[in-house]
């Protein structure tokens, strides 16, 4: 949408992470919190996105990109003050503005959409998201007139007795007309208990002045969970995870047990495979149609298996591309590899790509058979239909030629004489 754009505010320290790496950094089910949030924005349609930095900004800012606009604010004076940190970014700028926060992974696509869909239809100044908890100590709660109309957000330390009482609460997702948050925003006072500017504030401040507001109440309250805390952290992988396999179920996989299956998001499995217990499927992995995975597989980030493989039990397969209707058991490990189709990976075969100093590729073409206990010291090449004896090492920079088989340590080629 030409007139959407976002601010996403990830200028806290994150102390109780108690880390030196930036909390909107640290990943959950294979992927950095703020991503989850980037992408959230994009998918609604956001062509422009400001993410306000403070604590360790340029690792944060390198991580982002060049796409995306980063500004700092320069002391930790709470929301309202993060946002204007932005004032920038909507210069001039006429349309609307959704502001999320870079700590909570678990907004879905479809809430935020309809949030603004409704901002819009209505023609709002503001529009911001609830949800109803049953324990609401510590958040904002959403105080509303007898007629239902929204006119405050009052934050925990400061609500009255009775205002404490309300469960409905506020998940800190706004949509507003720049222009009318750029007004608001200079009019949002200090908080005398906490010596911050509360963006929450600016709700009482749009009622007074009769401005449109209205709400969109999300069913689910953990979309608006944010990540403070290692545990927090967990909690969120733990959401995330569920949220995952499920979809990949929905989509025609079968997970034997979802309990002892860890699957990131960035994955992508075709229908009819089955996953089996204790597997690890890390990001950027592409399963095909009809495979067998697992039991206790990992599958590590650029691996890309086509249709109808078996990837057994205790085996690990990373940075390699897998040929259709290859079989690897068990006890095996694929890096920087590329397989054919329909070859055999035996017991205990291992490509030994690393040397010390790189990362060199083994290369293992349709139909061959590598035995048991095979160690490949790549770069090496193994031919069309060639063959590896049980516990042959090949050595580095060699090529088996197609339907050769070559034996023992190290590994020569098998001469036929002919008599």
């Amino acid at each position: 949408m030409k007139d959407l754009r976002t601010i996403i505010l990830a200028a806290g320290k994150g102390t109780r992470m108690k880390s030196v790496f930036p909390k909107v950094l640290h990943k959950a089910a294979g992927r950095p919190l703020i991503d989850y949030v980037v992408g959230v924005a994009r998918s609604v349609g956001s062509l422009k996105i400001c993410v306000v930095l403070g604590h360790e900004m340029k690792t944060v800012q390198e991580h982002l990109g060049k796409d995306i606009q980063a500004v700092r604010q320069t002391k930790p004076l709470g929301t309202a003050d993060a946002v204007k940190s932005a004032r920038p970014f909507l210069k001039e700028y006429k349309g609307d503005v959704l502001i999320l926060c870079g700590d909570t992974p678990l907004l879905r696509k479809k809430t935020i959409q309809r949030l603004v869909r409704k901002h819009k239809k209505q023609q709002a100044d503001c529009t911001f998201l609830t949800t109803v908890v049953y324990n609401p100590a510590g958040y904002g709660r959403v105080l509303r007139g007898p007629d239902g109309r929204p006119f405050a957000i009052r934050e925990h330390n400061d609500a009255a007795e009775a205002e404490r009482n309300i469960r409905e609460i506020n998940v800190g997702v706004y949509c507003f007309k720049s222009e009318v948050l750029s007004a608001a925003l200079k009019k949002i006072s200090v908080n005398t208990k906490k010596k911050e500017y509360y963006l929450t504030d600016i709700i009482e401040i749009l009622f007074e002045e009769g401005k449109a507001i209205t709400t969109v109440e999300t069913e689910d309250p953990e979309e608006g969970f944010g990540v403070n805390s290692r545990v927090d952290l967990a909690k969120a992988e733990g959401i995330l995870r569920q949220r995952i396999l499920q979809e990949h179920m929905l989509n025609g996989v079968t997970i034997e047990d979802p309990l002892t299956t860890y699957i990131h998001a960035d994955v992508k499995i075709g229908k009819d495979t089955l996953i089996r217990p204790l597997t690890v499927i890390e990001e950027n992995v592409r399963i095909g149609s009809g495979c067998v995975i697992g039991p206790f597989a990992r599958l590590r980030p650029g691996t890309k298996i086509a249709d109808d493989v078996e990837i057994g039990n205790f085996t690990e397969v990373s940075r390699t591309k897998v040929g259709a209707k290859t079989l690897m058991k068990h006890f095996s490990f694929l890096g920087d590899a590329t397989i054919g189709r329909q070859a055999n990976i035996g017991a205990g075969t291992v490509t030994a790509n690393y040397d010390g100093r790189d990362k060199n590729r083994t290369q293992i073409s349709d139909g061959a058979f590598i035995g048991s206990d095979s160690i490949l010291v790549a770069p090496v090449r193994i031919g069309k239909n060639a063959v590896t004896g049980a516990g042959c090492v090949v050595t580095k920079n060699t090529n088996v030629p197609p339907g050769q088989t070559v034996l023992g340590v190290p590994g020569k080629i098998l001469k036929v004489i002919n008599s």
